[in-house]
């Protein structure tokens, strides 16, 4: 019999004192606490097998929410682990990236992962599933959980734990098998309704269901380009001996870090000399476009690709997009009648061609100037004609969206793709999100050189979400080239700068809660001088002290 006065009040529920939160729902509809991922409470999230020791309204927050559907991925994660070492107990389980809405991960062991393997590992799991087995969260001293993972042979957690400034650790416990996990777990196996397993390339796909669909598994969509950019910084890894951040800290403690910082950035440039050498060597490229998501670091991207270009006789001219909004009352509005600057339909195409066309037919053109406080275009006889050597940079959003350069145009075009895709994780099993990364990019540049706090930063990231969403990740695989923006060592670099800003939010803020998991995030890096990055790194757009611009 459900409560009527549960429904009535939209997925929250009066808090109960001294029972846990997974009781407070069962006796109000046993039914009800399967769609449950996580309770929060005055501010606070709570796992459904704590506690309550407070009074209010508790919200009950399902599956179908960004927050739920990690937790459903996490605890799938936690399932598969448990099983494949259950089958393959000398193996090492490797969780590496995010992949066409799924995870792709690696079983390490003597005799390479085979399609038998993957079955019998998918027949196992969903017989735990199917058992409604409890997932225990257990709170122990670091030293016993070093200890636990001693015994496992885990030595990345061992690692991470014994640079760690904690003393007790959370872990979690399917059948006499722990583990930890960054970040909250199911209350049982049986919260998964739908999953598959199965070979991809050296590993394996590891699939979930969308938060807007719970009961289909979406499409799996190859995405070589980015596969192809993650192979190359898994080798870039290895080439600096640094996979997990208990291996990073262990060089900054042992004052190993000078070479590890000055291969990374090697490594870097290599990389776009040979994006430079690319584009000379198809002779025809008169237009780079480089598109990335927010904190990518595509304006240090663009100036140090710019330098290699002219190392091999080329003139790179900066075009900027920006200067092609329409004026500010043509620009098209979005579904709450806002103006959408970030459709490509806020360009003039029209004219951003016409200018392309006869730049490239070696006319004198004269390009407009957007004023964005009038939100006005002007024309200030700006004026500039392309000497023959010369190759266009255009950097935005849009720089992938087939419709921005017309056809004619096409053959003359080369796309960059750039993104922070993170490889280096916290640990074997507990990926870092390269969304994590951008986000502390993004605090520490806006707090440093545009004024803005981290709450401000933060609230903001819902709406630059869903533009890239929309302009950006959808053409990435129409790139010519993928660059990796990512830096080894950045986040003991970032650290202590967001940190500071991190800090100024208060628990009455909508995003305390992000706040505090974000500083919890960081706090498993040891922090590394700003003065050990050089002056033209790509992470000096963030933290200032650029060789290419001042903030």
């Amino acid at each position: 019999m459900i409560n009527e006065e549960f429904e009535l009040k939209n997925n929250t529920i009066k808090a109960k004192k001294g029972i846990t939160f997974y009781n407070l729902i069962f006796d109000k509809d046993k039914d009800k606490v399967k769609e449950v991922a996580i309770c929060k409470l005055n501010g606070k999230y709570y796992e459904l097998t704590e506690v309550i020791d407070d009074e209010g309204e508790v919200e009950l927050i399902g599956f179908d929410t960004d927050l739920g559907m990690k937790i459903y991925n996490r605890t799938l994660q936690f399932i598969f682990i448990k099983v494949a070492l259950e089958l393959f107990p000398e193996a090492q389980i490797t969780i590496d990236h995010a992949i066409s809405k799924a995870i792709y991960g690696e079983v390490h062991k003597e005799i390479p992962l085979k399609e038998d393997d993957i079955n019998k590992i998918k027949i196992r799991m969903q017989e735990i599933i199917n058992k409604d087995v409890p997932i225990n969260s257990i709170r122990t001293s670091k030293e016993d959980a070093i200890d636990i993972f001693s015994r496992y042979k885990m030595d990345d957690k061992v690692k991470l734990l014994k640079y760690c400034n904690i003393k007790d650790v959370h872990l979690y416990e399917i059948e006499g098998r722990y583990d930890y996990f960054y970040g909250p777990m199911g209350y049982s196996t049986g919260i998964i309704k739908i999953f598959d397993v199965f070979n991809y390339e050296s590993g394996f796909i590891l699939q979930r269901p969308l938060c807007n669909n719970l009961n289909e598994l979406p499409k799996f969509k190859e995405q070589k380009s980015l596969t192809k950019i993650f192979i190359e910084t898994q080798r870039w890894l290895n080439i600096l001996g640094v996979e997990d951040v208990g291996t990073l800290n262990e060089k900054v403690i042992n004052n190993e870090l000078r070479n590890v910082i000055m291969v990374s950035e090697g490594l870097h440039e290599k990389k776009i000399a040979n994006i430079a050498d690319e584009i000379c060597n198809k002779k025809n490229v008169k237009i780079v476009l480089i598109a990335g998501p927010s904190s990518s670091g595509k304006t240090t991207f663009a100036n140090r690709l710019s330098i290699q270009l002219r190392v091999n006789g080329l003139i790179p001219v900066p075009l900027s997009l920006d200067n092609y909004f329409v004026n500010r009352m043509e620009t098209p509005k979005d579904e709450n009648g806002d103006y959408d600057y970030e459709s490509i339909n806020a360009l003039d195409l029209k004219l951003l061609n016409e200018n392309l066309e006869k730049l490239m037919n070696g006319e004198n053109v004269e390009l407009p100037i957007y004023n964005f406080k009038t939100g006005e275009r002007e024309w200030n006889d700006y004026k500039i004609k392309l000497p023959k050597n010369a190759v266009l940079i255009l950097e935005g959003i849009h720089g992938l969206n087939p419709n921005l350069i017309s056809k004619e145009l096409n053959s003359n075009v080369f796309k960059i793709y750039i993104s922070a895709l993170t490889q280096l994780n916290i640990d074997n099993h507990n990926r870092i999100s390269t969304t994590d990364v951008r986000k502390v990019r993004r605090i520490v540049r806006d707090s440093l050189s545009r004024g803005y706090g981290s709450e401000e930063t933060l609230k903001m990231w819902g709406s630059i979400k869903k533009g890239e969403k929309n302009n950006i990740f959808v053409y990435q695989e129409e790139a010519d080239v993928a660059f990796n923006s990512t830096l080894v060592y950045e986040l003991g670099v970032l650290k202590p700068y967001a940190l500071k800003e991190l800090n100024k939010i208060t628990s009455e803020s909508s995003i305390y809660s992000e706040a505090i998991r974000l500083k919890a995030f960081l706090s498993f890096f040891k922090e590394i001088d700003i003065e050990e990055v050089p002056k033209n790194s790509l992470l000096r757009e963030f933290i200032g002290g650029s060789a290419f611009y001042e903030y």
